[in-house]
């Protein structure tokens, strides 16, 4: 299989990197970390109506080129175009710390399960970036085994009374929605009687309270893997909301939640995610020394570099892998769940590599003097471990690769068989 970009995949590569020199310029991005400063101290969404006048700008020129949602369909606001092509102009912007991905968004799952209706009323706002979804799934007793969840919406006629929390909702503060997964069915088997819902954050009954991470103090310079200063608990009490917010069937959402979780999880923002820590290496390493003493010159740091760099190339092959069956309107068996499983054990693998690279400076954070890239490797040392969690556990993604991908019982039946 020729994963090989196209020559028109080519030159837009080239006209993108020409538009981001030209156009991503220092008041774009301090007006956007002044933003996101603002986002966390006061919650205020960061849609695009609310962003400075340098970004408002840079955005609408990205719309004008149809840059924006380019692989969703037109008549939800898209422009038609291939997922390759996307992945492309996703994965140059994110370079510079400007995320147009609709990765997390949503869109992708109600593009698969959602009503015509709902299709034509979120998809054009997501792609526009007037709305953004936080995802309401992890809750205390059920992070990693997302099927404990305990947050119930019982059924009153057409609309439901939800009560519950979540939490490491990242997105709760500055989100206009949730996409919530709640138990509509207690009494079924744990992967059953379970919903999606999607209804705005300012719902009466429904709180946000910060959890400050470790990200926090000093805050993580732009390009940080996992590092987001703020996470969030919701709490839901008596929040009623009508039967129209349910995003496909109920008691279905055990299925939804998970097609749309395996499809977000395709594309450049995850692949970023596992291979920059690589190109940031490799980058420093080519331009850097340290008091007259040159890392790149010392064998068995080149070695390990040649070693990470060709896993990284695996991360890249399975995002390819994984996008050309979405392109060809495949479906997900074990591709999604072994892609979770090596990438962020890739990425701890290089974030260790590097800190016994760099040595002492591996430990200085933002804001050191002596701190390397602003201390990017360091705080990306202090995030890196969340990786295997997020999303679902590489553990939980094992079994999934173990009994999708090669055929194999579950431990619980394996262990009733004997």
């Amino acid at each position: 299989m020729d994963f090989g970009f196209s020559p028109e995949q080519q030159q837009l590569r080239k006209d993108l990197i020409e538009f981001i020199r030209g156009n991503v310029t220092e008041q774009v991005i301090a007006e956007m970390d002044a933003a996101e400063d603002a986002m966390e101290s006061s919650g205020q969404s960061r849609h695009l109506g609310q962003r400075g006048p340098h970004v408002t700008a840079l955005f609408e020129k990205i719309a004008e080129r149809g840059w924006l949602g380019y692989s969703y369909p037109k008549e939800y606001g898209g422009q038609g175009g291939d997922r390759i092509s996307q992945n492309i102009i996703e994965e140059e912007f994110l370079r510079v710390g400007i995320n147009i991905s609709l990765a997390g968004s949503g869109a992708p799952a109600i593009m698969a399960a959602g009503t015509e209706e709902q299709k034509r009323y979120y998809l054009p706002k997501l792609i526009k970036m007037e709305y953004y979804f936080a995802l309401g799934f992890t809750e205390p007793h059920a992070g990693a085994d997302l099927a404990a969840l305990r947050c119930r919406a019982i059924r009153d006629g057409d609309h439901f009374v939800i009560n519950g929390q979540k939490m490491y909702t990242t997105s709760a503060h500055f989100a206009t929605h949730i996409y919530l997964m709640a138990r509509t069915d207690p009494d079924a088997s744990r992967h059953d009687g379970i919903s999606i819902f999607i209804f705005p954050m300012d719902t009466p009954g429904l709180t946000v309270r910060p959890l400050w991470t470790i990200q926090n103090n000093p805050r993580a310079p732009r390009g940080t893997c996992y590092g987001d200063a703020r996470s969030n608990e919701v709490f839901f009490e008596d929040v009623r909301v009508h039967e129209s917010t349910l995003l496909g069937k109920e008691n279905q959402g055990w299925r939804v939640g998970s097609m749309g979780l395996n499809l977000d999880r395709v594309g450049a923002s995850r692949y970023l995610r596992s291979v920059r820590r690589d190109e940031d290496i490799v980058n420093l390493l080519k331009t850097t020394d340290f008091g007259g003493y040159s890392p790149a010159s010392n064998t068995a740091i080149r070695d390990k570099v040649a070693e990470l760099w060709i896993e990284a190339q695996v991360c890249r092959l399975m995002t390819l892998r994984s996008m050309s069956i979405v392109e060809r309107g495949g479906q997900f068996s074990y591709e999604g769940s072994a892609e979770k499983v090596w990438s962020p054990e890739h990425g701890v693998r290089t974030t260790e590599a590097i800190t016994q690279m760099l040595g002492p400076y591996a430990q200085l954070l933002n804001g050191s003097p002596l701190a390397v890239e602003k201390g990017v490797f360091a705080h990306n040392t202090m995030g890196a471990f969340q990786s295997g969690i997020n999303h679902g556990s590489v553990q939980i993604m094992r079994d999934q690769v173990a009994k999708r991908g090669l055929e194999m019982p579950s431990l619980r039946r394996a262990q009733k068989s004997k």
